[in-house]
């Protein structure tokens, strides 16, 4: 089942059971998928562009939440925060630290890697190879702890 279909499929839910935070998460990623399909994407739009694009929605409500509860404002963190949560249903299970951990370890042996030097290399391969497995930021972390 594609993601149009299965995004058709829980707004039909959300709107019988009138949950307005999970339809306006859903009509936002209906909307970026419409935006990305007008700017020519149509032909070229894979699964694989259909997971960025879950993931940018993502990372855009927990940033704005994190802004939020920075400013004291939990009233406007909370709704984002709800949203997320929405939106990660539709993306693949994410991977533990700790199987996310040995696959960067085996990445790191692979490159020959041992400073932080080498940091950009064990990213750039990693960040392919775990494309919508794992978000870029526990990336990013897990090779600056095995790097060092």
């Amino acid at each position: 089942m594609s993601l149009q279909s299965k995004l058709m499929e829980q707004m039909k839910v959300a709107m019988k059971s009138k949950d307005k935070v999970a339809l306006q998460s859903l009509r936002a990623i209906k909307s970026e998928i419409l935006l990305a399909n007008t700017k020519g994407e149509d032909a070229g739009f894979t699964e694989e562009d259909e997971i960025k694009l879950l993931q940018k929605l993502v990372k855009q409500r927990k940033d704005s939440a994190t802004l939020y509860s920075e400013q004291g404002r939990e009233d406007l963190a909370t709704p984002e925060l709800a949203e997320a949560k929405i939106i990660a249903q539709f993306l693949p299970e994410q991977m533990s630290t700790e199987d996310l951990k040995k696959f960067i370890s085996e990445i790191i042996s692979k490159t020959e890697a041992t400073t932080m030097k080498d940091m950009g290399r064990v990213m750039g391969i990693a960040s392919k190879e775990l494309s919508g497995k794992a978000d870029g930021k526990a990336i990013s972390m897990a090779v600056k702890e095995l790097l060092v």
